[in-house]
């Protein structure tokens, strides 16, 4: 049920003396005016890509640097790019899991904001830089054990040992990854979210023009192959998160924000922010590790194989970074209408993102079934591996849209408070479906790369169902109590 306040004019006197009499009626969903109705569809949608935009552009910006390294180094050599895409697995899922992790730091910044403590915003920010460092030393120390951890998963010793490597050098990257994700999510809490945007267009041109040069041997260096991109990638995400850090630092208005007063407390004051990123932590760490052990499935079968996993993964994961932001974006605008207890918004902001990020990837879709070889040969000229690419690349048409689907879902969830539930659902679809449907379709049934994404396909409609239903769920209408209030 909705409230509805209808204004009814009404004669005092019987003369032209008229006062205005107000009551407040109950209608219910399915008597609102479709007028209305499209009014505030389109509202959604115009603000739904509004506050996606800059989101998409800094977060697909990540996915583009890994997708400019993976033609570099894929066009140097295959063998390379199999390196490449071991090592990637492992420490893709430590950075995701470390973009959960900090994910409370957008969310409090943002209530300090809203309730006007200007100074603790700041503070948010001072406690979440350590606790940003913290996690990149621990996830560079685990990356130092990469090549054990490939020999324990079954690689050769070849792949183990390049994969290894590279992986070693990515580690070395990981603080300065933290620092720009932290600092990130602290300016998008106060609304400012062009400087992440502008410090990721700035480190994907110079990641492409140092991978160039490292991985080929340009300029003077020697060709480090898979290696070199490592060290690309490495260098700007410290240039990135140091360079962030002084844009915050140096703001015009940084008194306000108090971003340079000390903070004694940053673990114990840090709790919230921190309690809040476990959930989104955890979510995006099941899901990113399934992938990555997907990815092992494919160093099992061949580094053929594991090559066009690495090129067909990368292809869904641009078009995906764009449902991050409209997913982002879709938990905002449910958010702001569960804190007006406005069921009907609620259910219109989620919906409207799913219907919105469907058509979207629907589209790429399309251009993905159209033309395969050529998006294959962008990343290799090796015409073994184009071969390979070329069916995925067509097959992931179909998983783009229910993939696309279950991460704006659960936004819309974690926008009405619902934090752990998506994260249960989460693991139920990529833990506990994925894996084993992945691994009985590449194995036991011979299905090779192609059966690994036939399984992300079944995962991925199995999660968008549950969640989309569990959001319907709490999304309807409940009856009104008696006497209209």
């Amino acid at each position: 049920m909705v409230r509805r306040t209808v204004k009814m004019a009404g004669s005092a006197t019987g003369g032209d003396n008229r006062t205005q009499a107000t009551d407040t009626l109950i209608m219910p969903d399915h008597a609102i005016p479709a007028p209305l109705l499209a009014d505030r569809l389109r509202t959604h949608a115009g603000e739904l890509l509004r506050l996606a935009a800059p989101v998409i552009v800094s977060r697909a910006g990540l996915v583009v640097m890994m997708a400019v390294d993976t033609a570099i180094v894929g066009r140097y050599s295959a063998q390379e790019l199999a390196y490449y895409g071991l090592a990637h697995l492992p420490a893709n899922l430590l950075v995701t899991t470390g973009v959960g992790l900090m994910m409370g730091v957008v969310a409090v910044t943002a209530h300090a904001l809203g309730a006007g403590q200007d100074a603790e915003c700041g503070r948010i920010w001072r406690r979440a830089i350590p606790y940003a460092l913290l996690l990149g030393i621990l996830f560079a120390l685990a990356s130092l054990a990469g090549e054990s951890f490939f020999r324990l998963t079954g690689q050769s010793a070849d792949l183990a040992a390049g994969g290894g490597q590279v992986m070693a050098v990515l580690g070395y990257g990981m603080p300065g990854m933290m620092l720009y994700v932290a600092t990130g999510f602290f300016l998008e809490g106060l609304k400012r979210p062009i400087p992440g945007m502008v410090a990721m267009i700035l480190g994907n041109l110079l990641n492409a023009l140092l991978a160039w040069m490292l991985v080929w041997g340009h300029g003077g260096f020697p060709a480090l192959g898979a290696v070199g991109s490592a060290w690309a990638t490495t260098a700007v995400r410290w240039g990135m998160g140091l360079g962030l850090v002084f844009y915050a630092w140096h703001m015009s208005d940084h008194a306000r924000w108090a971003v340079r007063d000390p903070v004694r407390d940053w673990w114990s004051g840090s709790r919230k922010q921190r309690h809040l990123g476990y959930a989104a932590g955890v979510s995006l760490g099941v899901e990113s590790g399934a992938f990555a052990t997907l990815g092992l499935f494919a160093g099992m079968i061949s580094p053929l194989a594991l090559g066009a996993y690495t090129v067909g993964l990368n292809l869904t994961a641009l078009p995906f970074m764009a449902a991050v932001g409209l997913a982002s974006a879709t938990a905002v605008r449910v958010g702001v209408a569960y804190g007006r207890r406005d069921p009907l918004d609620m259910a219109l902001a989620g919906w409207t993102g799913l219907g919105v990020t469907s058509l979207i990837l629907a589209g790429v879709g399309v251009l993905y079934r159209w033309m395969p070889e050529p998006l294959a040969a962008i990343y290799s000229a090796d015409p073994q591996l184009i071969a390979a690419v070329a069916p995925l690349i067509a097959f992931t048409a179909w998983v783009l849209v229910a993939d696309g689907g279950q991460v704006v879902m659960a936004n819309a969830l974690r926008g009405r408070g619902d934090a752990w539930v998506p994260t249960a659902l989460h693991f139920i679809s990529y833990a506990v479906v994925m894996i084993p449907v992945s691994a009985l379709l590449a194995f036991g049934l011979e299905r090779g790369a192609r059966g690994l994404f036939e399984g992300i396909l079944i995962a991925s409609v199995v999660s968008v169902t549950i969640l989309s239903l569990r959001f319907a769920l709490l999304s309807r209408p409940r009856p009104a109590k008696a006497g209209g209030h």
